[in-house]
């Protein structure tokens, strides 16, 4: 076979279908978290529905059981690992100031 007919034969790779992340006995509900954490990011952001492999309807099911866990605080909004530190500065004094005669 000639080099100009070889590139237009598809290659035949085998590929192994990705089991879907959603079975159907899963419930999409707010207090099953083992399933909620599986689509949130390590900063606490809702993953996006190509990087899930989602159907639409599956998708908008997540995200609104994320929002009502986020709501009843079974998640974090953030999810910083080292939190919220104020670093030793300068003391602040209110807005009064007293004068000296």
């Amino acid at each position: 076979m000639d080099k100009s007919k070889r590139l237009f034969l598809k290659s035949k790779r085998s590929f192994r279908r990705r089991l879907p992340p959603i079975q159907s006995g899963d419930r999409i509900d707010y207090r099953n978290m083992s399933l909620i954490s599986r689509f949130i990011s390590e900063q606490g952001k809702i993953l996006s529905r190509r990087v899930n492999r989602l159907t639409l309807k599956q998708q908008r099911l997540i995200t609104i059981a994320i929002k009502q866990a986020r709501i009843l605080s079974l998640l974090p909004f953030l999810n910083n690992e080292k939190g919220f530190e104020r670093s030793e500065s300068t003391p602040r004094t209110t807005g009064l100031r007293i004068k000296n005669k």
